[in-house]
């Protein structure tokens, strides 16, 4: 019996060991595997990957992970795949792309998006591409600046994440479109909106599928078959920035952006957006919210906000602030079952208790120097995170 047990554990730890895309598997930010090890003192490996700020993709014993590097010719983006066991490459793809480096070190900000043996990527200019993940060959080449007719890529470059959602590959230009994930042919496009540098989300209502993604103009969500827009609330910064993914549950649907915007709970009813509250409680600058339970948990502020920047739990159905905590600066987190994995932006990674009592750290380490804007990703028992400057590290944290 005993056996058997130690049997069903290790089943469900390699299931729940992927992490293919963006906000993991169920699109929420949050791992099903048995939650790290306390101790973040063993590394197993770093690596230099280049300029950037995408977060990574792993599966099949591999990571993907974007960066820029450049030198008297230009910017040259690459694309790698690498061992998730000793950090080395196994293929890579080095093509021009632009910096894009307004206001930050720029680099690539689209995470790689992992389907069976498929990984797809996106350049900061742009530049689709559907690689095979053994070999790194190419099954096709999309060039998205090109598709939406732009002389250049948006202010703040091609940042959104592709998305899977059955046959089709949801992507951002100036519209959202949905391509033949096997052909990379284009099935439809929506309307002209100013860009999203925020990834889309699907979500399903009365059996009908719906996309959600925080334009630069609002909140749009669209029809998954047809690319119709069904329903719009307009939503705008100061710096004509939205820069993260709608957090859906049901009907009901969470947008939070920085520069003192701050955040709405909407509720969908197949026409229109109800809004239940708007606040500046909780003003996600660069990276998501993960909601566990009933509560939001995410970062507060961002550099061109006064005030600190603050980790913040507020209670997901009235928006209702249960504390506030400094330390972090404008940190990132994504959630282990009932557990937060904290990565300041200064690199101390931190593991604790998800409450809504406070967030007492049971293990904390610097892993990192420099800015850390990227989300870490916990796979396999392993941490992955990544600063601007490209420096990449694994951290061994298996239970």
């Amino acid at each position: 019996m005993r056996v058997f047990f130690i049997f069903l554990v290790v089943i469900f730890t390699v299931k729940g060991a992927d992490w293919p895309n963006w906000r993991g598997p169920d699109h929420d930010g949050i791992s099903k595997e048995q939650p790290p090890r306390p101790n973040f003192s063993k590394i197993l490996w770093r690596k230099d990957i280049g300029v950037g700020f995408s977060s990574l993709a792993v599966s099949g014993g591999r990571v993907f992970a974007l960066g820029c590097s450049g030198n008297k010719n230009g910017n040259k983006e690459t694309f790698y795949c690498i061992s998730k066991e000793t950090g080395k490459t196994l293929w890579q793809d080095t093509y021009p792309a632009a910096l894009v480096d307004y206001l930050h070190e720029g680099g690539p900000c689209a995470s790689p998006t992992v389907d069976g043996k498929r990984v797809y990527g996106l350049s900061k200019s742009g530049r689709l591409v559907s690689y095979d993940i053994d070999s790194g060959k190419k099954h096709w080449v999309v060039d998205l600046m090109e598709k939406a007719e732009l002389p250049r890529p948006p202010e703040w470059g091609f940042a959104a994440s592709p998305l899977i959602l059955g046959d089709i590959l949801i992507v951002e230009a100036t519209f959202t479109c949905a391509l033949d994930k096997s052909t990379g042919k284009e099935i439809w496009r929506s309307q002209v909106y100013k860009p999203a540098y925020g990834s889309p989300v699907a979500f399903e209502f009365e059996k009908q599928m719906y996309l959600a993604t925080l334009k630069t103009d609002g909140l749009v969500i669209l029809d998954a078959k047809t690319g119709k827009t069904v329903a719009f609330q307009d939503w705008r910064t100061s710096f004509r920035t939205n820069s993260t993914t709608p957090i859906a549950v049901g009907n009901k649907i969470f947008i939070s952006t920085g520069y003192r915007r701050g955040c709405a709970l909407y509720e969908f009813d197949g026409k229109n957006l109800r809004q239940i509250y708007t606040n500046k409680n909780m003003s996600n600058h660069m990276n998501n919210s993960v909601l566990l339970g009933e509560y939001l948990y995410g970062f507060d502020g961002n550099t061109h906000q006064a005030g600190p920047k603050q980790l913040v739990c507020m209670k997901f159905a009235d928006g209702k602030v249960q504390w506030r905590q400094e330390g972090y600066r404008c940190g990132s987190l994504m959630a282990v079952q009932d557990k937060l994995l904290v990565l300041g932006e200064t690199g101390n990674l931190a593991l604790g208790a998800a409450s809504p009592k406070g967030f007492k750290p049971a293990t904390e380490a610097q892993i990192l120097r420099g800015r850390c804007w990227t989300v870490p990703v916990y796979s396999g028992g392993r941490i992955y995170a990544r600063n601007a400057a490209g420096n990449l590290v694994c951290v061994d944290a298996r239970p």
